[in-house]
């Protein structure tokens, strides 16, 4: 995955190497070379390549948190609560005398 960029900035340090060494090109013109024909769009295209390994590693930390807070709810559960009377995933918050998860209760438009 990472060639294609290597290889890019491969060519724009020759590119600023020929600017920098030519009988008219300058050090300063051989940077700003190499920074907007090689690191400005080569950053831009990585960090566009790499939006969905992002995505998918705030997917996973999210179910993970969600995991880790419901295994710290069912420790905390009612200890009179049976095992036959466990809460399952799609039941309502306040199915077993839990909390609704917001705190404020919902504001009825009056008629």
């Amino acid at each position: 995955m990472y060639i294609v960029p290597i290889a890019w900035l491969y060519v724009a340090l020759m590119m600023a190497l020929a600017e920098a060494t030519a009988s008219n090109g300058t050090v300063v013109g051989a940077v700003i070379t190499f920074l907007f024909y090689g690191v400005l769009p080569i950053s831009l295209v990585v960090y566009v390549m790499g939006t969905p390994a992002r995505k998918r590693a705030i997917k996973v930390r999210e179910e993970t948190e969600s995991a880790a807070a419901q295994a710290a709810g069912a420790l905390h559960a009612d200890p009179a609560q049976t095992a036959t009377e466990a809460p399952t995933s799609g039941s309502a918050p306040d199915a077993h005398s839990e909390p609704p998860t917001h705190p404020v209760a919902p504001v009825r438009k009056e008629t």
